[in-house]
């Protein structure tokens, strides 16, 4: 198992409290979140258990989820959903995206 997979568990259990913030004032970009936040661990798990171009594939679903997850933040942050998220997250997820550029380049 790659280390960054419980980070991104992790990140996902501490969005919870975001994502039903940003539910009650848009349940469409709640759902994307949750989503995009969703696919970047399966990816990220499929990932390490295929090969080659598949293996490839999947960590770069994974780094644009990840991208994604933050930019639903930005939207919600923007749009007065919810405060500045918490700078821990946000620099968890990007440790992910990081990780993940790192990984969907070598394959």
């Amino acid at each position: 198992m790659l280390r960054i997979y419980p980070i991104v568990l992790e990140t996902l259990s501490v969005l919870r409290g975001l994502i039903v913030q940003i539910e009650r004032r848009d349940s469409d970009l709640a759902r994307q979140l949750r989503r995009a936040g969703a696919s970047v661990a399966l990816n990220l798990a499929e990932g390490m258990y295929s090969r080659d171009r598949n293996r490839q594939a999947r960590y770069h679903s994974a780094l644009g989820s990840a991208r994604e997850t933050l930019a639903c933040l930005e939207v919600a942050q923007a749009l007065g959903y919810v405060a500045a998220p918490d700078a821990e997250v946000v620099a968890k997820l990007n440790r992910v995206v990081g990780t993940l550029v790192r990984l969907a380049d070598t394959g």
